[in-house]
């Protein structure tokens, strides 16, 4: 028998590095997931956003029903252009006429106020709190561009019930 040795013309070398074929798999594999997770990640986003503007609302309505028992006097929150504003119903003597606390929206907001139980047909667009801690019951719904809700507010607690909560 006769053997035969054939030589390695291309020898083995050892390289360093990834080939273009593995990039341009491993960015292929995470622009995958990328467009998986943005739309998620921006539903999450919005649902914050939408959550937020229920939060300042309640934190008002928490500010004028404590002021209202602690100060023994009615509050208002009224609706004005592009904001809501929490004052006292009547002025004391020296007293500062600018609201106690607001809460502005921005383009594409918007808060809407109605009363259930009211007499008049068309209330004006103030929510009442009075000393004895109880509050005119109230509807309130917001619309925005991250989504819509709607709160029933009690009459004796001044807490909410959410009816509506839609995030886009």
């Amino acid at each position: 028998m006769i053997y035969c040795r054939v030589r390695n013309i291309f020898p083995m070398r050892r390289r360093n590095g990834f080939t273009l074929i593995e990039m341009v798999i491993a960015i292929a594999i995470v622009l995958v997931v990328l467009a998986v997770s943005v739309p998620s990640l921006t539903g999450v986003l919005a649902d914050r956003r939408l959550r937020r503007s229920l939060d300042g609302l309640n934190n008002l309505v928490r500010q004028a029903h404590e002021r209202s028992v602690t100060e023994r006097r009615s509050y208002l929150i009224v609706w004005r252009d592009k904001k809501l504003a929490l004052r006292a119903e009547g002025l004391l003597k020296g007293e500062d006429k600018a609201p106690v606390a607001t809460l502005a929206w921005g383009k594409g907001e918007s808060f809407a106020l109605s009363f259930p139980a009211a007499i008049d047909e068309d209330p004006p667009p103030a929510w009442i709190f009075w000393p004895s801690g109880t509050c005119e019951p109230a509807l309130v719904s917001y619309r925005g561009p991250d989504g819509a809700w709607t709160a029933k507010y009690s009459g004796l607690t001044a807490r909410p019930e959410l009816t509506k909560y839609v995030a886009r």
